[in-house]
């Protein structure tokens, strides 16, 4: 089948309700800002000139209808974002603390996203797509878990690298275990895996990143690019033999993190999609991590994510600027 999209995710859509300052009563203000980690993914890509997709459901709600519309204005189709007809559009309110690290509280019990089946699946559409992006927000819950399942299994069959970001949030599962179970079935799959030092502690009991990644790799063999995300601390890649190192940009006006994530593995799955998997050197490596902590810097000089992520002038501009 024709490949007509070169990204296809699928999960959660919803509305990051972030702090923005108080009003003049003193009580404090909330912007209602659009969300979800896989379509952060696709609105960095676009911004980067790749063809996407997003399967998903949101609420026939307020919220529902701005989504749609953020996300369709972001270039992404949106043929297979479904509409609840009864539940509501899922809704996070993001506390940033001192550091710039958030803290969040999901009203999710459930939400629009969590009633995605199995029978929706637009078939087409997951096998015509190049890399299949997922996390484990879809899997939470025992009918969108079976539909998450089945794309990655439809999309695998039809050739499609699978992309894996664990996003761990522990309030939306029911045990921690039940998270860890559903991480690991994820790591299990992919071919690209994009894992922050808090999740590769998490599923590896390991603080030091390289043993961390060799525990990753020594267990689940298929993961043939693995990239480990730590903030300020930088991004290190480990791919065939190599382990190429690359600190942050510290450049001072950061406001938000939400997307900076979302962005790093956006611009890890632009390169991919580039320069494929195989053959891969040091110094192809290094620009690949250089330019994702690049573009994640200048999103969280913004708040919010999808609309907030740098074009292609933007993160060449920080990358001349700091060579």
């Amino acid at each position: 089948m024709e490949k007509r999209f070169d990204v296809v995710a699928l999960g959660e859509l919803l509305i990051d309700f972030t702090e923005h300052g108080f009003s003049g009563q003193g009580n404090p203000l909330w912007e209602a800002n659009p969300g979800g980690a896989p379509c952060n993914v696709l609105a960095m890509l676009n911004r980067l000139g790749h063809r996407t997709a997003f399967i998903g459901k949101v609420g026939n709600d307020v919220y529902g209808r701005q989504l749609t519309k953020v996300v369709s204005d972001a270039g992404i189709d949106t043929s297979a974002l479904f509409t609840d007809p009864k539940v509501h559009t899922t809704l996070a309110v993001v506390h940033t603390l001192s550091d710039g690290d958030r803290d969040f509280s999901f009203y999710r019990d459930p939400g629009a996203d969590m009633m995605l089946r199995e029978d929706e699946l637009p078939v087409p559409l997951l096998q015509s797509c190049r890399i299949f992006h997922f996390g484990t927000l879809s899997m939470t819950h025992d009918g969108v878990r079976r539909a998450t399942r089945r794309a990655v299994e439809i999309a695998k069959a039809s050739g499609a690298i699978l992309s894996f970001d664990p996003n761990l949030r522990p309030p939306l599962w029911n045990s921690l275990e039940e998270a860890k179970e559903n991480i690991a079935w994820g790591l299990s799959r992919c071919d690209v895996l994009k894992i922050a030092d808090n999740e590769q502690l998490f599923m590896t009991g390991e603080t030091d990143f390289d043993r961390g990644a060799a525990a990753l790799r020594e267990r689940y063999p298929n993961i043939r690019l693995l990239n480990v995300t730590a903030g300020a601390s930088g991004s290190v890649c480990y791919c065939g033999g190599l382990r190429v190192f690359m600190p942050a940009f510290l450049l001072g006006g950061t406001v938000d993190t939400t997307g900076a994530g979302d962005t790093f593995c956006a611009c890890v799955l632009h390169d991919v999609q580039k320069n494929g998997l195989e053959d891969r050197t040091e110094k192809d490596l290094g620009a690949m991590l250089r330019f994702a902590n690049a573009a994640a810097y200048l999103v969280t000089t913004k708040k919010g994510a999808i609309r907030s992520m740098p074009s292609l002038p933007e993160i060449e501009g920080i990358l001349s600027k700091n060579s």
